[in-house]
């Protein structure tokens, strides 16, 4: 869709599918009002589980073309959302996944988890700088849950956030550009255990999760954001089933490779750690307090 609000929402996730759990029914809201929703990807997941058994021959441990394959599965997912500004960090498989944390993945060369937070950040920055995004989406220190990826996608972030500002950092990557606002995301825990309750009781799965295996998991007083996206849960449900080799959706609920069933959250949840917030607590736009041209334009000077 064509941007025509001046509104302009950047997400860095580590592996396609991330997006789509996180912060599909985001996505969805803002490129249907007509925002500019760029998403940039650090890996293409060539490291993750198949589940159905008939791809699993793409397994990096098999044929090693899981990447490959989820570049489509992440456009036909965009697709779903109406997001057409998609993007890998450095490009298509500049950064291979490492792998979750303590396996062999983590040391070989080339993965994402051993590059230089410097040398990726000046990726982002060229992108920031071209988009110049009012609102940065991206996880927190700990990446939601500890995988390295998640935590070197919070790092490059937030060291892109730094040096796209200073005028002084790579002039040839375009005018120095401040992005106004920075959210990590977030699940308020009641939220979540409420929701694993009612999977628990209703889901088609062998078992239910717990709130430990959810990204971002927080007391519900960390929360300073709360996107009501009810409107685009279809959107959403959508995209997260394009990653089939990676999430099997069935109605409001949805399993990872490990077959525990988790809610299919269509509110998604934010802390605001750069900027101001809007007003009301909680904000129910990311881009509440912006007047979305002028703060940004003098954020950057």
């Amino acid at each position: 869709m064509t941007a025509t609000t001046g509104r302009r929402l950047l997400l860095v996730h580590a592996h396609p599918d991330d997006e789509s759990i996180g912060n599909g029914a985001t996505m969805a809201r803002y490129a249907a009002e007509g925002a500019r929703v760029t998403l940039v990807t650090c890996t293409l997941g060539e490291g993750g589980e198949v589940i159905p058994p008939e791809l699993a021959h793409l397994t990096a441990d098999r044929e090693d073309a899981l990447g490959p394959y989820r570049i489509g599965e992440l456009t036909a997912a965009m697709s779903a959302l109406g997001v057409t500004d998609v993007r890998f960090l450095g490009g298509p498989g500049r950064y291979r996944d490492s792998g979750m944390m303590g396996v062999p993945d983590n040391d070989a060369p080339g993965c994402f988890w051993q590059a230089d937070v410097d040398e990726a950040a000046g990726h982002l920055v060229a992108v920031v700088r071209e988009v110049r995004p009012q609102v940065l989406v991206t996880y927190d220190e700990n990446g939601g849950y500890g995988h390295p990826d998640h935590i070197q996608a919070h790092r490059v972030a937030m060291r892109a956030y730094d040096l796209a500002a200073d005028p002084a950092y790579r002039p040839e990557l375009g005018p120095a550009w401040r992005v106004a606002k920075v959210y990590w995301n977030r699940m308020p825990r009641s939220v979540i255990e409420a929701g694993l309750a009612e999977t628990a009781a209703k889901a088609p799965f062998p078992g239910t999760a717990v709130p430990s295996d959810v990204p971002g998991v927080v007391d519900d007083a960390v929360v300073t954001t709360a996107l009501d996206g009810a409107a685009h849960a279809g959107r959403k449900a959508a995209a997260m089933a394009a990653h089939a080799t990676q999430i099997t959706v069935d109605g409001a609920f949805f399993a990872l490779s490990n077959d525990l069933g988790q809610p299919l959250i269509a509110t998604e949840y934010y802390q605001l750690v750069r900027g101001e917030a809007g007003p009301g607590r909680p904000e129910d736009d990311l881009f509440a307090g912006l007047d979305h041209e002028t703060s940004a334009e003098e954020s950057a000077r």
